[in-house]
């Protein structure tokens, strides 16, 4: 299964869908990504945070798709935040991954009031520089946080992953991004631990389309330009989640699926949530 790729704004490319890893570590976890780069996953998202950067740097090494082939991402955590903490962060990470290079190195959470992460976006230039991280982006940054990158920099994240669901389609963010040609991510597409598979519309056109309501809402990602990373263990709804290229929506379809806006879920506020 060939999944389809975005351009990004550096020459690079990203894979319109990925797979979420957090939770996936240990041996279950290594087997899991290991199947999912079998069954068509190229993007793999990951973070220091999340513990599992060496289950990850395993099954890459485990399977047989060309390293070139894959696009590896992980997040800088909130407690190394700054220049020269940055770098050596990054090189944990890489060790633990047991990398060349890293192919999209993210701020996992901007921290304003700590006020560190221009001096880690500049680390992060450093990095793109030397050839270590192909792209560099961003993870929970606002509009204003994206502009003052720009500002003090000259160089935009080449990608912001933020909560987007169906409950919180992000529009204003979105257009945003789409003038300053940055791509969408989205961690928890599919608004894990909600009612969002039973609401009605959902149900509709799932039976309209003849696939699952998982299938229609990882579509209104695709629909919208935003690439969706969702997590699975289970292996058969880790290939049903990527066999999402074979259906459209209308985008009459598209609105009544952004019309169940509500807002966050988890109080991931950027402006104010912290994680170290």
């Amino acid at each position: 299964m060939t999944t389809p790729a975005y351009a990004l704004r550096d020459g690079n490319s990203i894979p319109a869908i990925g797979l979420g890893t957090s939770g996936l570590d240990d041996q279950a976890g290594i087997d899991a990504i290991t199947t999912a780069i079998a069954d068509g996953y190229r993007l793999i998202d990951t973070a220091y945070n999340y513990g599992n950067e060496e289950a990850v740097g395993e099954a890459i090494r485990r399977t047989h798709v060309d390293r070139s082939d894959l696009v590896i991402t992980t997040k800088l955590p909130g407690r190394h935040h700054g220049f020269d903490e940055t770098l050596a962060s990054f090189e944990q990470s890489r060790k633990n991954l047991d990398l060349d290079w890293v192919d999209l190195y993210l701020i996992h959470w901007p921290l304003p009031r700590v006020d560190k992460y221009l001096d880690s976006w500049r680390a992060m230039i450093s990095l793109r520089e030397k050839g270590l991280v192909r792209s560099i982006g961003v993870s929970n940054f606002t509009a204003d946080m994206l502009t003052r990158l720009i500002d003090e920099t000259s160089v935009a994240p080449v990608v912001n992953q933020v909560e987007l669901h169906p409950y919180f389609p992000q529009a204003q963010l979105r257009a945003f991004h789409d003038e300053h040609e940055i791509r969408t991510e989205s961690w928890s597409p599919l608004a894990k631990r909600s009612d969002l598979m039973q609401e009605p519309v959902i149900v509709e056109l799932a039976d309209a389309h003849g696939v699952t309501p998982a299938q229609v809402v990882l579509r209104w990602h695709v629909e919208l330009g935003a690439v969706p990373i969702p997590k699975s263990s289970d292996a058969a709804r880790r290939r049903a989640n990527l066999d999402v290229f074979g259906f459209a929506l209308a985008s009459e379809e598209v609105d009544a699926i952004s019309a169940l806006s509500r807002g966050r879920l988890w109080g991931g506020d950027p402006d104010t949530h912290e994680e170290f």
